[in-house]
Order: C-alpha cells, then structure tokens, then sequence
C-alpha cells in the first residue's frame, strides 16, 4: 500500500529523518514508538505531505512521487487519500460538530450538502457523538473534540488514516473513551503515533521504533515487547508501565 524509499528531512541543517525505508501493507495496524523528538510525527506528516521531505519516494498504490519534485495535484491525490488525526483536535472553532466533519467533504471531495450532512451524521453516531452535531467545540470535552477528529477523518472514506499521538492532550480519565474509537475502527489501514505502549501492543500487527530519526527495530508487538534486538529499545521499555491496561 505504502512503500517508502530513503526518505530525508532537515529543520535548519538539523536531521530529523535520516534515510527512512518502510512499506506500509493493507489493512494493517502500524504503531510507531519512540522517546520524543525521535521523528515520530514528522514522519507521519511527511506521509501526508504536510511536510515535503528533502528527499526520497514515496509510492501509494499507482502514485509515485519524488519528493525532490512534488507536483499540487500529487498532494491532493494524497490528501483525497489519506486521512489525519492531529493530537490536538485542529477543529474549526467557528463551526460545529457536523460542520467540522462535513467541511471537506463539501470544499474538497465535492459533495453536496444533503449528502455531506449525511455522511457527517453517519460517523457523529458511529463515533458516540450524534447528539452533539449542533455543539460547538468550546462546547465540548477534549475527549469529545477529539472524537469528532476522527470522525471528520474518516468520513471521505479514506484508505490510510495516521494518527498523531491522538490522547496526548488529553486528561487521562478521557484516553479510554478515544482509544476505544480507535479500536472500533481497526480493519483500516493505520499508522499510529502514540504513548499508549500497552495499547499499541494489542491493537498493532506490527511495532515500529524510532530512535535519532531513524527505524532501528520493526516486528510484531510479541517479538518487539518480549525481545527487542537493539539496545535502544531495551532501555526504551526498561520504563514501560505495565500497570495501565486496555481491553481490545
């Protein structure tokens, strides 16, 4: 679904992703993990194209692009395909739950409005917030806002969906309620960022860590949770919290 081929980006001569190879298979659930700082969300928003890398291809499905020279009609191709959850909700405050939701599928994807309400309506129930459509986002919990964030990236249907730490700003009394959207979507092509490591292990068919901008460990939550190859990763989870639990 994805293949991703040395892969390059810098923030002011600083390497933040340094030669990142990945293929990304269908209907399956990646977790990336790291310290922070590590390049984790860039990499997500490089997929995305919300950062142009400095360099390397990036091949979905019958798309390929040369970073080094991105075209605008590849990065509306990748965005009609290609849904984002931010970690902190990025709601139009001006418009309310629905409007939220059905903004892009008017402006971007063409719908009519009859139709966006429709489809706008159908993930607000799906998410648990059906009788919030009217709400404004001053008007909601975090928990809630970021909600009707998932529910605004599915709801073009898209093919990927990446997820940028999703409950970071988050009290933690409202993380269950966000993690368990998550869980009921989970037959989607996924890219998770997150901090939630026992989540991450049962919801994952693989672990991906970073380390320095770079993938130093890939392999399924089993191998990478009970023997991590690297050192690294060793010392990453020498302070996984093995308290917090999650019922998938």
């Amino acid at each position: 679904m994805i293949e991703i081929t040395n892969l390059n980006k810098s923030f002011n001569k600083h390497l933040v992703l340094d030669s990142i190879n990945l293929h990304i298979a269908k209907n399956k659930i990646y977790a990336i993990l790291g310290r922070s700082g590590s390049g984790k969300s860039t990499l997500l928003r490089c997929i995305n194209l919300l950062e142009i890398p400095d360099s390397g291809h990036m091949k979905i499905r019958d798309l390929d692009i040369d970073f080094s020279n991105i075209h605008k009609n590849d990065m509306l191709k990748i965005r009609k395909n290609v849904g984002m959850v931010f970690q902190n909700y990025n709601l139009f405050a001006n418009k309310t739950a629905l409007q939220n939701i059905t903004q892009s599928l008017i402006t971007v994807h063409k719908y009519s409005k009859a139709k966006a309400n429709e489809i706008g309506f159908e993930y607000l129930n799906i998410v648990g917030l059906s009788d919030k459509a009217n709400h404004y986002p001053s008007m909601l919990s975090g928990g809630q806002q970021q909600r009707i964030g998932i529910a605004r990236a599915l709801a073009f249907n898209p093919e990927i969906i990446l997820f940028d730490e999703p409950t970071s700003a988050l009290d933690p009394e409202l993380v269950d309620e966000v993690l368990n959207v998550i869980k009921i979507i989970k037959n989607k092509t996924m890219i998770l960022v997150t901090h939630e490591l026992n989540f991450a292990r049962k919801i994952a068919n693989e672990i991906i860590f970073m380390s320095d901008g770079k993938i130093i460990e890939q392999s399924t939550p089993e191998a990478f949770f009970n023997h991590p190859q690297t050192q690294r990763a060793k010392m990453f989870l020498s302070k996984f919290n093995n308290n917090v639990d999650y019922v998938i």
